[in-house]
């Protein structure tokens, strides 16, 4: 690494969405566990790193396939999201998030191991929820709902969010 520059780690996170029986879509989710961050937090029922050569929608679509057990996914791209945590500088995030309206299969828990149950659960009601969300992957899913998902969020630094956020 060149002194005064910072690693960057992407991932992306696929937010499967289905009309509610409200007013507000519902998002699927996951519990986390086993493995070593935010265990016991609610999160995007699929999400990871990309691999070396990957592209974010593909990283997305495979892993809705090895999460979930779905398929032709119709990914929209939702936002863009830098984040870090803490006051270490040296790595940083990128979260790439898309939306799905549409898939092949029924999302099931595939990954046992690391994901201890799935739920729908309303975007406007993210607290019925028997426990945190993760802190960040709340942010997008409150901003999805609110309808001002910005393209570029970051999450962690000290600005606060109105001045963070960057629309188009």
């Amino acid at each position: 690494m060149i002194e005064g520059r910072y690693a960057i780690v992407p991932a992306a996170y696929v937010l499967l969405l289905r009309p509610g029986s409200g007013d507000a879509p519902e998002v699927l989710l996951q519990l986390r566990q086993n493995t070593g961050f935010m265990d016991g937090h609610w999160a995007s029922a699929a999400a990871g790193h990309l691999e070396a050569g990957e592209t974010g929608w593909d990283a997305a679509r495979r892993e809705a396939r090895e999460e979930l057990g779905i398929d032709d996914l119709d990914l929209a791209f939702a936002t863009a999201m830098q984040r870090r945590r803490g006051e270490e500088a040296i790595e940083q995030r990128l979260d790439l998030f898309f939306t799905a309206r549409a898939w092949t299969g029924e999302p099931r828990v595939v990954e046992t191991r690391k994901a201890a149950e799935i739920r729908w659960v309303a975007l406007d009601d993210l607290d019925a929820l028997p426990g945190p969300v993760v802190p960040h992957e709340r942010h997008v899913l409150e901003r999805l709902h609110a309808g001002d998902l910005a393209p570029y969020e970051t999450f962690g630094f000290d600005a606060a969010p109105e001045v963070e956020r960057t629309g188009a």
